[in-house]
């Protein structure tokens, strides 16, 4: 498994729009909301240099209502690129870290995502990732 890159930090809020609003003043660049239906949930990533802020909000998704609902706006998750996700997961299986996703699935913009448990890493929610086929 080889880890690319950081693709985002992950922001749970409750509005799009308010958050968006906030992170615009910093001057930053919003960009367009995404229903991810999949994660029945919204999603708008801010470029940031090289990297990116994604802001994450329900829409539908009874676990991030209740993470809202408990702690209040802020870090969700962060997530990782890697070159390939499906060997990924086989090999992280392999060495017994606890996922989320067995296998692969389609996320926010044409990704394919898959979470690993917080117990596997320290307490932290990690997403893999890997760009979608052109």
């Amino acid at each position: 498994m080889k880890v690319l890159r950081i693709a985002h930090v992950a922001v749970a809020v409750s509005s799009l729009d308010l958050a968006g609003a906030a992170f615009a003043a910093l001057g930053l660049q919003v960009g367009a909301s995404e229903l991810v239906a999949s994660q029945k949930t919204n999603a708008a990533m801010i470029p940031v240099g090289p990297d990116n802020l994604e802001l994450i909000a329900p829409a539908g998704n009874e676990g991030l209502q209740k993470f809202l609902d408990r702690r209040g706006p802020g870090l969700h998750h962060i997530c990782l690129e890697v070159d390939d996700l499906a060997a990924a997961l086989v090999e992280l299986r392999g060495r017994g870290v606890r996922l989320i996703d067995e296998t692969p699935r389609r996320g926010a913009h044409g990704f394919l995502v898959a979470f690993l448990h917080p117990a596997a890493c320290g307490g932290v929610l990690v997403e893999l990732c890997q760009a979608a086929p052109k």
